[in-house]
Order: structure tokens, then sequence, then C-alpha cells
């Protein structure tokens, strides 16, 4: 069935709620995977020993490094497939649709193969402790086998949220993520498997999830239904798909590349140092989560009420994405400063590595919601259809005043507190340019709309004229 937002139709509810439902389910899903990453990292740590924790924790900006490129056309999946959705255009979602599974399956062989060849050496670049390299090199190869099934995932995801389902994808999640944790515990705990297990957990239950969404897919009724023989690269949805979702990959890669620096800037503070940003940093995610909710649903929702020449309504959505962001970080901000010590503990039991944890805490947190609004204003920007403003912003306000700030205050003072300073400090600079991006486009939005009415004006008198 050709389901559509009851909201965007006929009102029935405020879109504040419309906009917190569908939210609700992608939050629960964020934090159910990342209690499942927790569940990884609390394993290895506390069964394999701080070595085998930082071993894992100082992959994580690699593996997004080499992951978000591709990962970022779902964004493109998510923006078209609303659009159309929005605009009542079924045979489009479904050209939309078989192109997508197709992309997901051809760029996550493309990166399966990519991070299993080129693991060691960029971690040998990135300067990775020597007493930890062999464990990481061996979590990541394991690691990227299960990337395709990843991909797949995230694309069904996105074509299930773009019509505004976000229930399905979290419950895929859920089943695929318990069965990551057992895995967990049997692999890591009964058969002393190490950072092994804890990999081909994760790949198992990448792959469950990818065959779920499937599943989903296959049976649903409608403009959605996927149906493998008709799965090919339509051209035109393609360059769509890209024309948005490249420059949302490329914002992705250029932000993981700064992650990557920082990582070996952590890195040479030594392996008890990675044990304890791994640590705090799957904290903060709890944090951070909710903030992509929020972002799908700015996507989501201006796109679909863009498909609908709704442009008022974008305003509105921009609104409520912005309380939604400081209320989070309100709330869930204070709570890890008050808790953070006790929820370092359920990852280790180093003094060293929990004092190291909350003092990236603390200054992660004192302007956390600088970081939210650079998360969610540009899906509010990608869902009027431009998508190389906000890349150019966070390009500018991230990547490249993290490299500045590396190579000049960092390299005149290098302390923790001065490593950690550049979060904060360029998600501030990147948060503003990511707000200007969104007027901009507003504006030109508001002045398209205002040339339409001109034109469907006119064109009346124009036919009593002839």
């Amino acid at each position: 069935m050709f389901l559509r937002n009851r909201d965007l139709d006929n009102g029935e509810r405020p879109l504040f709620v419309d906009i917190l439902i569908f939210a609700l389910p992608i939050m629960a899903m964020n934090l159910l995977q990342l209690l499942f990453n927790a569940a990884d990292m609390a394993v290895v740590g506390s069964f394999s020993g701080s070595r085998s924790l930082a071993a894992v924790g100082a992959t994580g900006s690699l593996i997004n490094l080499l992951v978000n490129l591709f990962m970022g056309l779902s964004v493109g999946t998510s923006v078209i497939v609303a659009q159309d959705y929005g605009a009542g255009q079924p045979g489009h979602i479904s050209r939309s649709v078989h192109t997508s599974i197709e992309i997901s399956i051809i760029t996550g062989v493309i990166v399966m193969v990519t991070g299993i060849l080129f693991c060691r050496p960029m971690l040998e670049i990135m300067g990775t402790p020597e007493d930890i390299i062999d464990l990481s090199v061996l979590y990541m190869q394991i690691y990227f086998i299960g990337i395709p099934g990843s991909m797949v995932y995230n694309f069904g995801a996105a074509i299930l949220r773009a019509i505004g389902d976000s229930r399905r994808p979290m419950y895929y999640l859920t089943v695929a993520g318990v069965l990551n944790v057992a895995l967990n515990v049997f692999f890591v705990i009964a058969f002393r498997m190490g950072v092994a297990g804890v990999a081909w957990a994760t790949v198992i239950s990448q792959y469950l999830s990818a065959v779920l969404v499937l599943i989903c897919l296959y049976r649903s009724e409608g403009a959605i239904r996927f149906i493998p023989r008709r799965m090919r690269i339509d051209g035109q949805k393609l360059k769509d798909i890209v024309r948005i979702g490249l420059p949302a990959g490329l914002q992705s890669l250029l932000f993981s590349i700064s992650n990557v620096l920082i990582q070996s800037a952590v890195n040479s503070f030594g392996s008890t140092m990675v044990a304890a940003n791994s640590a705090a940093g799957n904290v903060e995610g709890f944090v951070g989560t909710p903030m992509n909710a929020y972002y799908n649903a700015a996507i989501t929702y201006t796109g679909q009420n863009m498909g609908a020449k709704k442009y008022d309504r974008i305003d509105t959505v921009a609104k409520i994405c912005t309380v939604l962001v400081f209320v989070t970080w309100i709330i869930l901000g204070g709570t890890v400063i008050l808790f953070g010590r006790p929820l370092l503990r359920v990852y280790t039991s180093d003094p060293q590595v929990i004092e190291l944890g909350m003092l990236r805490m603390k200054v992660m947190m004192a302007v956390y919601v600088s970081c939210g609004i650079m998360n969610v204003f540009p899906g509010l920007t990608r869902g009027m259809g431009y998508s190389v403003l906000p890349m150019l912003c966070t390009l500018i306000g991230a990547c490249v005043m993290r490299i500045v700030w590396l190579a000049t205050v960092f390299a005149w003072n290098p302390t923790v507190i001065t490593l950690f300073a550049c979060y904060p400090v360029t998600w501030t600079l990147a948060g503003l340019g990511q707000v200007a991006s969104f007027l901009y486009a507003r504006h030109r939005i508001r002045k398209q709309s205002a040339a339409e009415c001109e034109t469907a004006e006119v064109e009346p008198l124009l036919a009593k004229k002839l």
C-alpha cells in the first residue's frame, strides 16, 4: 500500500508530533546500535584486556574514512525517494529503489576489498602503537568482510525512512544487535577469540540486518517493493542520487580524514590514551545519536514537503529540530557529565583510562549543542536539494580548521586538552556555516515559490486574452 504521511496530507496532528514520532524509532535504533557497540567494547575490554580495547578503538576513524564516502550515497537515496513520495510518483520511487540496492551491493564490495588490502599500511601511517597494531589489523580485515551487508541495510533503511517508516529498520537492527551481543559472549568468553570474535560477531549481524531489510522490501506492496529481477541502475536516478549523495559522502569523507588526523594525535599519547578515547567516544555517542535521528527527520520531512511544494513548512521543521537538539544536549549531556565515571567503568576498570576519558567528556559536553546544529542543518539543506553547500561548510569549518588547529595550537602546546578542544571549536564554526547555508537555500526556494505563484496567476489571464 502506498502510504503517505498523515500530517503532510491533511494536518491530522501537529508537525512536532509527527517529527518526534518519526525520530524516536531512529533514536532508539541508534541508541541500540551504541549499546551493542558498547557491549563489543565492554566484552573485549573486560575479557581480553585494555590492549584489545585499544586495538578495536583505534580502528574506528579509519573504518569511517573508508566507508563514509559510499555510505553518503544513501543520503541521496533518502532525499530522492522522499521527494518522489511527496510528489506522489510511484514509478520514480520504484526505479530509485532498485537503483539504490544495486549501488549498495557494488559499493559494498569495493569498500570491502579496499579495507582488507590497505588497512595495515593506513594504520601504520596513523602511528598506531606497536603493541596493538597487529590486533587492529586482524579486527579490520574481518570487519570489512561484513561491509556489503552493512551497505545494503543502510540503503534499504534509507528507503523505508524516506516514506516515513522509521520503525522497521529499528526492529531489524535490534534483532541483529541482539545476535551480535550473543555471539560476542559466545566467541570472546567461551572460545577466547578476543578481537577476532568481536569482529566475526559484527560481520554475521550485519548480514542478518541486510537480509531482513531486503525481505521487508520484497514483501512490501506498492512503489517501494523490491523485485530482484528488476534490479538495475537507472541512469537518471543514479544521477539524482549521486547529485545529492556524493557531496554528503564527500562531507563524511572529509570529516573522517580530520578525525583520522586527530586519532593519529591521540595515538601519540600511547595505548592507554587510545583506550580512554575509545571508551569516552562511545559514551558520548549516546548524546550524538539522537542528533542523527533529527538529521534523518530533517531530510525526510523537508524532502517530502519540497515534493509537495509546501515550502513554508520547512521553517517549522527547522525550528522543531533545533529545539530538539537543545533539549537533548541539556538532558543527555548533563547525564554524561554527572554519571561519566560509572559509565566508563562499564568498559574498563583501569583508573588512568577512566580519568583520561572523563577529561575528554568534560571538554566535549561543554558545547555539544554546536555539534547537534552542525549535524541537523545539513539535513534541512539537503532535503531542499542543496547538497554542495553543506559539504563546503564541513570542509572549511570542520576539516580544514581541524588541520589548522593540529598544525598550530596543538603543535605549540601538545597536551590532551588542546587536542580535544579542536572538536568544540570546529563544531561551532561549521555549525554557523550550516545555518547560513540553510538560510541561503531557503531564500532561493522562496524566490522559486514566488515565481511559480506569479506564473500561475499570469497564465489564466493570458489564456483569457487569447
